[in-house]
């Protein structure tokens, strides 16, 4: 195969398992990696202690953060997977903030035309892959790890993300997009669960050649 995908990039909610498949995948498939910035995020657990209060330094700190990965994936001349999407931190994140009051006007529209001037300049992932996952498994999966900052995150905030996701998800027309639910499915601790994962992927990679 002379082509190869450049940029692949799973997004899903919190506690989905998309960091965790994203790294299994590099070294599957031997793809570059790139893991989206949250144990060195200085905002992050201010946040979910007060989110009327962090909420707008919170969202501008992934939002470049994001923009700076997509440009490394842009230059970069080996195929990446990303953890998480920048359009996640736009139409997911900042949205449900907005929707419930953490974020006010003035702030949303001062993020909103920040993103926008950014969308000018970056291309969309060649393949979304979206972990579904309904809240018992993502409470599950926090829970699991343990991240001390997360145990504030509330159930309704979780149900809120999804909703958002759901309605994102339904009306992407960025790229070629692979849904996966992942409710039923261990793809850490089950061989057969990674590879049902990694066939649906390759399955879609090559599609991207057929379809092209």
């Amino acid at each position: 195969m002379t082509r190869k995908v450049k940029h692949i990039a799973i997004a899903g909610n919190i506690g989905c398992g998309k960091t965790t498949l994203a790294t299994m995948l590099a070294k599957q498939f031997d793809w570059q990696l790139e893991l989206e910035s949250v144990e060195d995020n200085p905002y992050l657990a201010d946040f979910y202690e007060d989110m009327h209060r962090w909420a707008f330094h919170l969202q501008i700190y992934f939002l470049n953060s994001r923009f700076r990965q997509v440009k490394r994936i842009s230059e970069d001349e080996r195929t990446v997977i990303q953890d998480r999407t920048i359009y996640e931190d736009a139409y997911i994140f900042a949205k449900n903030l907005y929707k419930n009051k953490f974020l006010n006007e003035r702030d949303y529209a001062t993020y909103y035309g920040i993103f926008d001037s950014m969308m000018e300049e970056l291309k969309a992932p060649e393949l979304l892959i979206y972990l579904k996952a309904d809240i018992p498994k993502l409470v599950g999966q926090i829970e699991k790890r343990g991240r001390e900052y997360e145990s504030a995150i509330r159930i309704d905030y979780l149900k809120s993300l999804n909703d958002h996701y759901s309605e994102w998800i339904e009306n992407y027309d960025l790229g070629k997009l692979l849904i996966i639910d992942v409710n039923q499915r261990d793809f850490v601790n089950n061989v057969e669960d990674f590879s049902y994962v990694v066939q649906l992927i390759n399955r879609e990679i090559n599609g991207l050649f057929s379809d092209s």
